[in-house]
């Protein structure tokens, strides 16, 4: 009996934020002070090192348990599935639903549940629950399910990865501009023929000896504003360095313990969060076996919709699925990687045969 993804659904935000939409923003450092360069100097290196030209945000009335649904309805869909027979719903995010001018999360009932209401299921052992992995979460999710079904505990899941980055951002820290909304949605379950893929290996790894806090929460860099009101940060060299160092690492050990030979990969899904970190990572990760990096092995989405956290790699596996990343296809039988890292500092990686 295989277990594989049967279905993919995705929302992404009509609203189109392009980098010079920054162009008036005010910039500080973390101790408030100006930064030295003017704003075109500086969206145009972030754009250099991040890949980013533009970005998702929701419309105001929509939050991410409402994104995440939309997500969940175009996967059930897509899989031909009865909703019914839904055992469990996975939703991983990391801040709740947090609405348009606020900046507290909201996490009763949990954001699985408010799916669960809003699809109109009716089944109590339908079970819905969140997860707070970082960016990892959906990957996380995804092992999280297969555990269920392959012990027997759950025959088809739901597993979410959605958020509204752009509503607990600090607007005066230029790595604003890299985060994003959107929400991503898979169905997960067993047959016992070969319609469905196949999970072949899967790791996971939390660091928090001294990396536990290079993502967190902080005050504003404009000191005159309420302090007691957080916005997510992060120390952006620490994380890229800690990336760049384990997560190829993490990748080759998942590989090995698929049994399937690194020629035999045709694409590597990994979290979309920064392209010269991603195009490092992988690098590096064919570097363990003394090879070039592949041009056409990594999709990317993150120029047009920036870093949506949990709902990068489901994104961009539903698109890539229906033929909206130009050149990158995937065929059944194909072999394809899932790879993420993030707050914790959490890794994770997942073998998967279509």
């Amino acid at each position: 009996m295989n277990i594989g993804i049967t279905g993919t659904g995705s929302y992404l935000p009509n609203l189109v934020i392009e980098n010079q939409d920054f162009d008036q923003h005010e910039f500080l450092n973390s101790d408030g002070s100006s930064f030295k360069h003017e704003n075109p100097e500086i969206i145009q290196k972030f754009k250099t090192i991040t890949g980013i030209s533009e970005r998702r945000y929701v419309d105001k009335n929509l939050n991410t348990s409402d994104i995440a649904f939309l997500a969940a309805e175009k996967a059930i869909a897509d899989s031909g599935i009865d909703k019914e027979e839904l055992d469990y719903i996975i939703f991983a995010h990391n801040f709740g639903d947090v609405t348009h001018g606020q900046s507290q999360g909201d996490t009763l009932p949990s954001l699985a549940t408010r799916v669960k209401h809003h699809l109109r299921i009716k089944n109590p052992k339908c079970v819905a629950y969140d997860i707070l992995f970082g960016c990892p979460g959906w990957v996380e999710g995804v092992i999280q399910a297969n555990a269920f079904i392959k012990s027997g505990i759950a025959k088809k899941c739901m597993v979410i990865g959605a958020e509204t980055l752009s509503r607990i951002v600090d607007s005066y820290d230029r790595d604003s501009m890299i985060y994003s909304d959107g929400a991503g949605a898979t169905i997960i379950e067993a047959k016992d023929n070969n319609d469905t893929g196949q999970i072949l290996a899967h790791t996971s790894a939390t660091y928090s000896h001294d990396e536990a806090y290079f993502l967190f929460y902080g005050k504003s860099y404009n000191n005159a504003l309420n302090q007691d009101t957080k916005y997510i940060k992060m120390h952006g060299r620490k994380i890229y360095e800690f990336a760049v160092t384990n997560v190829p690492k993490a990748m080759q050990d998942c590989l090995s313990d698929s049994g399937v030979s690194i020629t035999d990969v045709k694409k590597i899904f990994i979290h979309q969060a920064n392209e010269k970190m991603d195009e490092a990572i992988v690098k590096r990760f064919y570097g363990l076996y003394d090879m070039d990096m592949s041009e056409d092995i990594m999709p990317m989405n993150i120029g047009k919709l920036g870093n949506s956290s949990v709902a990068t790699i489901p994104t961009l596996l539903d698109m890539v699925r229906k033929g909206k990343i130009e050149n990158h296809q995937i065929q059944k039988g194909d072999v394809v990687i899932f790879a993420s890292v993030g707050a914790g500092m959490n890794i994770n990686a997942i073998v998967y045969k279509v």
